[in-house]
């Protein structure tokens, strides 16, 4: 071990100091082009997330926008469906009045024949 050290003089150790400044300035510089290198990078990737997410909120803008008016219309004919449909019931149901009321007076007529027909049976006895 002491002839290792008998080998270490001033000058090389001022060589080794020298050689160890150079690379730290050299290591120091390699780091700054590496984080200038991210932060770019990390910028660019920001904004590349920031304009695939508004063409993707566009994109859910117009296809929502167009569900809503699908549906819209939809409604629309499901109420258009509806309204025939009371139509034809209301049409039923006045059908269907005047037929209890024709078969009421059909009713109180038979029956009215019916008394009238007791009853002149009753005088007859």
């Amino acid at each position: 071990m002491e002839a290792v050290r008998e080998q270490w003089t001033d000058e090389r150790l001022d060589d080794l100091k020298g050689e160890v400044a150079t690379l730290r300035t050299e290591m120091r510089d390699e780091f700054r082009a590496v984080r200038s290198e991210m932060q770019a990078e990390f910028r660019a990737v920001r904004e590349e997330m920031k304009a695939e997410f508004r063409a993707v909120r566009e994109e859910m803008r117009v296809e929502f926008r167009a569900v809503r008016e699908e549906m819209k219309a939809e409604f629309q004919a499901v109420r258009g469906e509806i309204g025939s449909l009371r139509l034809e019931m209301h049409a039923g149901f006045d059908a269907l009045h005047r037929t209890m009321i024709q078969f009421g007076g059909v009713l109180i007529a038979a029956l009215i024949g019916l008394i009238a027909t007791q009853l002149w049976i009753a005088s007859q006895l």
